[in-house]
């Protein structure tokens, strides 16, 4: 298996009345987050990352809704259980931050590999529920990107 890209996408999926998806890493049952993943060789955009990652980890087609790039990078250490993941040497990593809003609540199809299961939580509560600090700082930001703050 070929060595991931040390650059991701974050992808908030929320609704208007700011609920937010959460995913059950498969591999760390217990760890919840958004869609995230890395950048893929041949991927001209981090949209295109986005849009793939949404798809593979929820069946959901990101070209039919609301994608923003909230223009946002977070640079963090890479978590020492998944470093052997990147190329020897890589610590860090650059994730680009968007948010993908839906109408409502939908039923998702996830990728058994990826995540055991989701849940729709408020806004607040999804936050409070991320292992990530800038999955829980985007999370925290919905209402002023969203003009409900």
């Amino acid at each position: 298996m070929p060595y991931k890209i040390p650059v991701s996408a974050l992808v908030v999926i929320y609704t208007s009345a700011l609920d937010v998806l959460l995913l059950e890493r498969a591999d760390y049952p217990g760890y919840w987050q958004s869609v995230t993943g890395s950048q893929d060789a041949g991927e001209v955009s981090l949209r295109d990352t986005a849009i793939r990652e949404v798809l593979e980890e929820t069946g959901l087609d990101a070209a039919q809704y609301a994608l923003s790039d909230w223009q946002q990078q977070n640079v963090y250490d890479i978590y020492e259980k998944w470093r052997h993941r990147y190329p020897p040497g890589t610590t860090h990593n650059t994730e680009h931050v968007f948010g993908l809003e839906l109408p409502q609540q939908t039923t998702v199809q996830l990728s058994p590999r990826e995540h055991l299961s989701y849940q729709w939580l408020p806004w607040q509560k999804a936050a409070e529920k991320v292992f990530s600090p800038s999955n829980r700082a985007a999370i925290l930001q919905l209402p002023e990107r969203t003009h409900h703050g």
